[in-house]
């Protein structure tokens, strides 16, 4: 995975935390950083327009995402993972 596009995520996760990005660590969840279910939504959107890509998730459904939400680590890695689907 790119160091680029992991800051770019932590940057856009940190945002929505209201924390700095070197507050936000890969193993921290979502959770842990206060980011409820409008963050999230407002994440999603912000990392489908950073990336140019549409992550599979539906907030009235989050557990039956293909989308990973389960740590920073684990969103990084999701959209990496598109953006390689999606671009490549």
């Amino acid at each position: 995975m790119s160091k680029e596009t992991r800051e770019r995520v932590r940057a856009i996760i940190a945002e929505q935390a209201v924390l700095e990005p070197s507050d936000v660590s890969e193993d921290q969840t979502l959770d842990d950083l206060g980011i409820d279910s409008m963050g999230l939504v407002e994440a999603i959107f912000a990392i489908e327009e950073e990336f140019d890509i549409q992550v599979p998730f539906n907030a009235n459904e989050p557990e039956k995402s293909d989308f990973d939400i389960s740590s920073v680590a684990a969103v990084m890695a999701a959209v990496e993972r598109l953006v390689k689907e999606q671009k490549g």
